[in-house]
């Protein structure tokens, strides 16, 4: 079967079957409204604690920079920063953890420490510099890049920061370069379902939740014409598109299958990413000449599911959620910061019945 199928991928290729099943060559309404073609729009929607103000203080961590002083003491101020282990070290003390601690808790802890030295102490600490907490905010912005969190800060306040969307020299707008329906915001490596093209584009700020240390922004060029192979591949990537590419077409540019590989439930996956189109394609019957072919449009998700019975929505959630994890990756390594680890992403490439 291994050494047929790059056989059977070519002869598709070359070959359009007419048929009377699911044809994605039609932007008409009535394509997108076949059977074949359905909305599978997550379930999850914006938790209303996110739109919460945090609570909780600023907590310390490596890097941070500090200024302490005992009140009174002459020559006893000093900078100095929370070391990678997460310690701070101070006068004749030894290292404190400050690991998730706040300055008052770092100060009512030197206070205790320094009461072996000094009659009753009091110890001032300023938090100069705050590093440790960040987002990484990429993309198609002017300033793209990882930002600490020094206060609360939303979405659209980390947007800012990162320079805004990038604007044309030509014709000073970003209606063309910023893909708002594939834009996405990962959080300890969950997709969560912020709708970016609400929020930036029709101000719906009931999508401007705050973020949280490590959270994950990035708004993709709308000049990268690709179509993104996942599932149970080999190698889970974008491919180029190409005039009039097909779905047989993608499949035969990828680099193999993995063992179990489902391909009668192909799934393609058109749209935004908070409000997918998925449209179920038994590819199998078209390498057999008893199918049409699908031609496919820059941006699609081809999904190859593993083996093991799931639903289109379940299977348009696993693809969205499989294609945020891959350019999340590869645009954090691109961003090439120490901790890149920290976006907490990960590629299934086998698919999976949850």
């Amino acid at each position: 079967m291994k050494r047929l199928l790059p056989l059977l991928f070519l002869t598709a290729c070359t070959a359009v079957h007419k048929g009377p099943r699911f044809d994605a060559r039609s932007d008409s309404p009535a394509a997108v409204a076949t059977p074949e073609f359905e909305s599978a729009t997550p379930k999850e929607a914006i938790n209303p604690q996110w739109l919460q103000k945090p609570a909780k203080a600023y907590t310390l961590g490596p890097g941070d920079k500090l200024e302490l002083e005992i009140m009174g003491e002459a020559g006893s101020r000093t900078d100095t920063f929370v070391t990678p282990d997460s310690k701070v070290y101070f006068d004749l003390l030894p290292g404190i953890d400050v690991a998730g601690k706040t300055t008052q808790q770092l100060q009512t802890e030197l206070e205790a420490g320094l009461t072996k030295y000094y009659k009753q102490p009091q110890v001032a600490v300023t938090l100069r510099e705050a590093v440790s907490q960040r987002v990484w905010v990429l993309g198609r912005l002017n300033a793209p890049g990882i930002y600490p969190i020094k206060q609360p800060m939303r979405v659209l306040d980390a947007v800012s920061q990162a320079g805004g969307l990038f604007t044309s020299r030509f014709t000073g707008t970003t209606e063309e370069l910023a893909d708002l329906k594939h834009s996405f915001m990962i959080r300890g490596g969950r997709t969560l379902p912020v709708n970016f093209e609400k929020l930036i584009r029709e101000g719906d700020m009931t999508q401007n939740i705050y973020l949280e240390p490590n959270d994950y922004l990035y708004l993709p060029s709308s000049l990268t014409n690709e179509v993104y192979l996942l599932g149970a591949v080999t190698e889970p990537r974008p491919v180029g598109f190409m005039s009039d590419m097909n779905l047989i077409g993608a499949l035969g540019r990828g680099l193999g299958l993995t063992p179990g590989a489902d391909l009668t439930r192909v799934s393609i996956i058109r749209g935004s990413l908070t409000d997918p189109k998925i449209a179920t394609v038994n590819a199998l019957e078209i390498m057999n000449g008893k199918a049409t072919n699908v031609r496919l449009e820059p941006g699609d998700i081809v999904y190859v599911p593993g083996p093991g019975s799931i639903s289109p929505g379940g299977l348009a959630r696993e693809a969205v959620n499989t294609f945020t994890r891959l350019v999340a990756a590869n645009e954090g390594s691109n961003a090439g910061a120490p901790g890149a680890a920290g976006v907490g992403v990960n590629i299934n490439i086998g698919g999976s019945n949850q």
